[in-house]
This record gives structure tokens, C-alpha cells and sequence, in this order.
């Protein structure tokens, strides 16, 4: 038996099946094909025709060529959206996978690009290398002004901005944290609290809410004989107990512990060291999570209110279609307090 009879046969490689076979296989020209399956209302096709197309497509295995698709239209489809690397809790991952589903259905290709360790320059190059239509950043990767131009000479139609700094050049919608700390501290001020704890995370990355949240509550006591003090705090059972070792020798009477997580992980380490809650420690969360009320006291919050990701979709496209649609700076985010027993 010859060496080459002996080796294994390798399976032959299937054609990749093209928009003419499925012109043939559907009886259709290859320009319906082409409107059909990039759905294009230009074209009055009926739905009996529209259906074979699909059929054929779907029996072939065909899916169209984005790049064949985004030279013929002169800009790809992208919108980039640079993935977090911290952890952003329930309330922003609804809203990021509604955004991300609403863009979806416009007919946009959503990229979640790993941005970790680029600098704002780096990261813009990166970025623009794939071309996009639209880059949404929620601000964890510093943009710059020269960055954003970068973008847009790579065919970005529009580069909005989530965070609270505003880069020239950039759409900014901001998601404005401060207000979650101001209206937190704002109710605690207003209980007749005058030393007031307000939680900073020590989990990386989460400076991006901590910080604005903390300048907030800041503003709060403005003008008051009220004081806050930052407490630092990683999520973790051991690191609350140690606050609430320390809760008497602080001198505080109350917290504004970041978010509903952190307040119900600090709750439970100030009640396990025997202080009463809220009379020894009135604690406010924030997110209006559904546990906060399975808790004893119910928890107190500020329940976040945050435009609709199929909103901020058709903002996107709006700008893609017409840069000048979004130029001015609007809030995304308001906040409001939810008052239950724990303050």
C-alpha cells in the first residue's frame, strides 16, 4: 500500500454559495436578492418573492458580504461600542443589551471592542481601523479631541459620548453621576445628618462612577455645617466588616453606600456588629434594586432613571444619517430618591 493511499482523505471543502446561486435557486435576479436581504425599502418587492429569497438564502446557507455591502453603500455598518472591563451591575447591562438589540434592529452591526490598557490615542487608532459608522464610548477609555477627529477623517459619521467630560468634536449624552450622590446626601442632610459616610469602591474601574457620585454628594453639603467623609470599601464580606469595626470610632451617622450591592453588603456587616439600623447607621443605596425591599429595614435608594437604549439607537442613527442631528449636550440620566426604612 503507497504512503498516499494510507493517508487519511480529507473532506472536500464546500463552495461558498454566492447571491447568484441563490438567484437561480429562488428564480430571482441577483439585484432582488441583494434588496432583500439587505432590507431595502427603496424597492417594492412583494412578500411571496421576499419570502423565496429568504428560503433559498436559508437552504444555502448564504449570509451577505459585509464588506462587499459597506463599499457599494460607502461606509460600513459598525457602531463600535468599546467593552467594559468593570463591573457595571444590572441597571447599565439591561440598558447596554437594549441599546445594543435596538441597534440591531436598524440594520446596524454592533462590535464590542476590548479596550483595556489602550490609551485614548491608541485606543481611537484601534478603533478606526474597523471603520465604523458610529463609536459609542462610555467613557472607561479617555477620548481627545484629536482622537475624534481620527474617527471621523476613518468615516465615523458620529462619536457620541456617555461619560460627564465633554470632547470637542464627540455628540455628548451624558449619563451625569453626580446627581446620584446629590440626591443621596441631599435626603441624609435634610434627616438632620451632619457626618456622612459615602462609600468609594475599591474594585478597579469603578472610579468612572465613584468619583462623579462622590463630587455629587460633595455639592449636597455645600453651604451646611454637614461634612462627608469617603469610606473606602471593596466588595467583599471581610472589607465591611472592617468598616463596621470601625463605624463607632468614625464618628459618622450615616452612608450613602454607592449602589444597592454595597449598601446591602454594608448593612449586613453594621447589624452582624450590633448597630441599629437606622439609628446608628442610616444607610441610602442607589438602583432601586428589587432585593433592597426583601431587606429589614427596607433599603432606601435613589432609583436611577435612564433614557431607553432604543432611544439612544435612534439617536445613533439619527446622527449617522445627518451628523448635525445631535449636537446638543442633553442628560440621559436623572435621579430620584425612593424612600424606605433604612434612613
Amino acid at each position: 500500500m503507497s504512503d498516499t493511499a494510507k493517508q487519511p482523505q480529507r473532506p472536500a471543502e464546500r463552495p461558498v454559495p454566492t447571491s447568484a446561486d441563490v438567484a437561480r435557486l429562488a428564480g430571482v435576479s441577483r439585484a432582488t436578492v441583494s434588496y432583500v436581504l439587505n432590507n431595502t425599502s427603496a424597492v417594492r418587492i412583494s412578500e411571496p418573492t421576499r419570502a423565496r429569497v429568504r428560503e433559498a438564502a436559508e437552504e444555502l446557507g448564504y449570509v451577505p458580504h459585509a464588506a462587499a455591502r459597506s463599499l457599494r453603500a460607502g461606509r460600513t455598518r459598525i457602531v463600535l461600542l468599546p467593552s467594559g472591563h468593570i463591573p457595571v451591575g444590572p441597571l447599565y447591562s439591561r440598558f447596554l443589551n437594549e441599546l445594543q438589540g435596538a441597534l440591531r434592529r436598524l440594520d446596524y452591526t454592533v462590535v464590542q471592542y476590548g479596550s483595556f490598557g489602550l490609551g485614548a490615542d491608541d485606543a481611537a487608532r484601534a478603533w478606526a481601523e474597523l471603520r465604523p459608522v458610529a463609536v459609542i464610548s462610555l467613557g472607561e477609555t479617555e477620548l481627545t479631541a484629536q482622537g475624534v477627529e481620527l474617527l471621523k477623517r476613518s468615516g465615523a459619521r458620529a462619536v457620541v459620548t456617555l461619560g460627564p467630560q465633554r470632547v470637542e468634536g464627540a455628540h455628548s449624552l451624558p449619563m451625569d453621576q453626580r446627581e446620584i450622590g446629590r440626591c443621596a446626601v441631599g435626603h441624609l442632610v435634610e434627616r438632620g445628618h451632619r457626618r456622612i459616610g459615602v462609600v468609594v469602591p475599591a474594585e478597579p474601574g469603578l472610579e468612572l462612577f465613584s468619583r462623579p457620585r462622590l463630587a455629587g454628594a460633595r455639592k449636597a453639603v455645600g453651604g451646611t455645617d454637614a461634612v462627608v467623609e469617603p469610606l473606602d470599601l471593596a466588595y467583599e464580606e471581610e472589607s465591611a466588616a472592617r468598616l463596621a469595626r470601625r463605624w463607632r470610632g468614625l464618628g459618622l451617622s450615616a452612608v450613602f453606600a454607592y449602589n444597592d450591592e454595597y449598601a446591602m453588603l454594608l448593612m449586613r456587616a453594621l447589624q452582624d456588629e450590633g448597630l441599629q439600623v437606622p439609628g446608628q447607621a442610616a444607610v441610602v443605596g442607589a438602583d432601586n434594586l428589587l432585593l433592597g425591599t426583601l431587606l429589614r429595614p427596607r433599603l432606601t435608594t435613589v432609583n436611577i432613571d435612564m433614557i431607553a437604549g432604543r432611544h439612544l439607537a435612534q439617536l445613533i442613527d439619527a446622527a449617522v444619517r445627518d451628523p448635525s442631528a445631535v449636537g446638543a449636550r442633553r442628560d440621559l440620566m436623572g435621579a430620584s430618591l425612593v424612600r424606605r426604612e433604612s434612613s
